[in-house]
């Protein structure tokens, strides 16, 4: 993915992945093809083994600071139950969190799974949450969206495995 948070993204440190291929071969790979949450290991068999990044040079109080004033503002806006990230993608006219929140779909629930209280773009586990209420609450949380907006979502995890 091209993870990013608060206007970076991955693609603006990464410099290069060393990743191991579906038969085992070694790949060093520059050219990431990122763009928003995707990059070239999106459909791709492969287990990344290292990858390096280039950070900026900077008075460690003032990062120290950022990264605090970045950790308070997490803890403010999402949710601290366990989750997988944020679960939708961001519209390209359109947040979807805003969405799925008129909607009326915060604190939704299938099983232990829950469409967050604090920011409905994350479904959280409330405690013993399966893989089949995730999948079915977020396919829930997409027809309800459609139904009232018309706009489909799409996913921001990917799921891995048999569905």
């Amino acid at each position: 993915m091209n993870a990013g948070a608060y206007g970076s993204e991955m693609k603006n440190i990464v410099i290069n992945t060393t990743y191991l291929d579906y038969e085992g071969n070694i790949h060093i790979v520059e050219d990431h093809k990122f763009e928003y949450r995707t990059s070239i290991f999106e459909n791709e068999k492969a287990i990344i083994l290292e990858t390096k990044i280039k950070l900026e040079y900077g008075n460690s109080e003032d990062i120290k600071a950022k990264m605090d004033e970045y950790n308070v503002s997490r803890q403010e806006k999402q949710p601290s139950e366990p989750s997988a990230g944020s679960t939708f993608k961001r519209g390209k006219d359109f947040i979807t969190a805003a969405l799925i929140d008129e909607t009326g779909l915060k604190g939704y629930r299938i099983g232990d799974a829950e469409v967050s209280t604090k920011h409905a773009g994350f479904i959280v586990n409330k405690g013993n949450a399966t893989s089949s209420d995730v999948l079915e609450l977020i396919e829930y949380v997409k027809t309800k969206v459609y139904e009232k907006f018309n706009v489909e979502i799409e996913l921001e995890i990917q799921i891995v495995g048999e569905l």
